[in-house]
């Protein structure tokens, strides 16, 4: 796999301990030529002034300097701690640009999130979009991005050591007995302890909502008088966030793989292990067409068996890897999960069984680091640390405790033959967070807001299909752009058909017209 898918990939992954969300969206157009609509920068009416109190923020003048990668800029925006208390404590958040580099009229600022919750969007920006987003959409954009607040640079939320680190991705996730099932849940204790021990202050000030607000700033920070946007993953939640609070500020936005923000966390998280099981038969189907497949070329159904029985064994019995940890069931399980994201990864991930089936784990433990953006040294980013803060606020648990939790565990495994167990036992995440929900799920409608491009790929493992038709239906202004195809997301990923149409409508306003399907 190259850097840059490999980037991709750790960038809009979603924490291993299962997705657990609620949110808010928008959209809303004028109908134009053959069905499609028009974007336009004065259809619908600016919000009102800001809070009196936030003037300051919003009028504040942002110092760019050098970031040490070359033609990127970086600066500091400055936002409140607590919206409920803007003249208390302050915030700060690193933001990063590119400028439109031409020809042709600038159409404004293009802010880009990667997704997680937790994915550092300033990386994805220097790492990816702001050199590899189509040249024309670079043109005329500056390519701008804000790493929300609890993530990467902007103040971030730390939990574990990287001793400490290791061990929590090590717990079984499929506990045989009481015993197992104590240090489970026990794991998770200390992951939540840990997080309360480090960042007290910032937990319960990193939510979407509160994430949108600072969007919001930094828009106007920039002078645009409405918001352009390309969130993926994660980022359309917020994305549909930042629509349903401030609709009449929507300007072009593109929300690819996308949340269904009106979902229980359970909901959500079964949903998302449905969605890798329809990835990894995926990825089957292709894998017992080629000599070297290593779970056998029989059949999908003998591949899924002996995947099964793979877990199995390194769960009883596991391999070594070269390294101080060897690869039990839960990094190969995470090694497996972290391949469905793209697959271009799937080359890597035939090779890394093949491997590990024959007693060597080192290829699935490096995609399983990858996936937690663990460093050789044994530091870790801060994402699933900043995930778990950002779900475990934005919604209420998936669970009140491990009884609830084992009794779902047939719902999961009907989902997921492979994965369920584990994905089940892993939604216990947030049971024992020490900051209390402030969102709950609901359906977002963003009315009054210009057009929303919503994209759903058909295949996707962590942000299934229906999602997508979920938003785009709530959406009053919602339209939906298929992807008939594997992986995570859609834009930039080959699809010309699917590149166009975003491109288009990012340069010319021109939406695509709903329920467009592209391959």
């Amino acid at each position: 796999m190259d850097s840059r898918r490999l980037l991709r990939m750790s960038a809009t992954a979603l924490a291993a301990a299962g997705l657990i969300l609620s949110g808010c969206a928008g959209g809303s157009g004028a109908a134009g030529p053959s069905g499609s609509r028009t974007a336009t920068t004065s259809a619908v009416a600016t919000a009102a002034t800001p809070d009196p109190a936030l003037r300051g923020f919003y009028g504040q003048k942002l110092t760019w300097r050098d970031c040490g990668v070359p033609k990127f800029e970086c600066a500091t925006l400055r936002a409140p701690l607590d919206y409920a208390k803007p003249d208390a404590e302050e915030i700060r958040l690193a933001v990063s640009r590119i400028k439109a580099t031409g020809p042709g009229k600038r159409v404004g600022s293009l802010l880009v999130n990667p997704g997680g919750p937790g994915g550092s969007a300033v990386g994805y920006l220097q790492g990816y979009a702001g050199i590899g987003y189509p040249a024309p959409v670079r043109a005329r954009y500056d390519m701008v991005a804000v790493d929300p607040r609890g993530v990467a640079r902007s103040e971030p939320v730390e939990c574990l050591t990287g001793p400490q680190m290791d061990a929590f991705t090590q717990v079984d996730q499929t506990p045989d007995d009481a015993r197992e099932k104590e240090l489970l849940s026990t794991s998770f204790k200390e992951f939540a302890a840990g997080c309360e021990k480090r960042s007290a202050k910032i937990l319960p000030h990193v939510s979407t909502v509160e994430t949108a607000r600072d969007m919001d700033i930094l828009r106007a920070v920039l002078g645009d008088e409405k918001l352009n946007y390309v969130g993926a993953s994660y980022g359309t939640f917020l994305g549909a966030t930042y629509a349903e609070l401030f609709p009449g500020r929507v300007g072009r936005l593109v929300l690819d793989g996308a949340m269904d923000p009106s979902l229980k966390a359970a909901d959500l998280n079964r949903d998302q292990t449905a969605g890798f099981e329809t990835a990894f038969r995926a990825f089957a189907a292709d894998c017992v067409k080629k000599t070297d497949c290593p779970l056998g070329t029989e059949s999908v159904a003998a591949a899924t068996a002996n995947m099964k029985t793979f877990f199995r064994d390194v769960d009883a019995k596991p391999v070594p890897t070269g390294d101080s940890r060897d690869l039990g069931e839960s990094l190969a399980t995470t090694g497996v999960i972290a391949a469905m994201y793209d697959e271009g990864a799937w080359p890597q991930l035939r090779e890394a069984l093949t491997r590990a089936m024959g007693g060597e784990g080192s290829g699935l433990l490096a995609l399983a680091d990858s996936y937690y953006e663990r460093e050789p040294d044994g530091t870790y980013a801060n994402l699933m640390f900043a995930n778990a803060a950002v779900n475990c606020l934005d919604s209420p648990p998936s669970f009140a405790g491990p009884v609830d939790a084992e009794r779902a565990v047939p719902s999961f495994e009907k989902a997921s033959p492979v994965f369920g167990a584990g994905l089940a036992w892993a939604a216990l995440n947030c049971t024992y967070w020490p900051t209390p929900a402030t969102g709950r799920p609901h359906r977002i409608t963003a009315e009054g807001a210009a057009p929303i491009v919503v994209v759903g790929t058909t295949r996707d493992p962590a942000t299934p299909y229906k999602w997508a038709q979920s938003l785009a239906e709530q959406l009053a202004s919602g339209s939906l752009l298929t992807y008939e195809g594997d992986g995570h997301t859609a834009y930039g990923r080959g699809s010309d058909c699917v590149d166009t149409a975003i491109n288009t409508y990012l340069l010319e306003g021109t939406v695509p017209q709903d329920g467009k399907r592209c391959t």
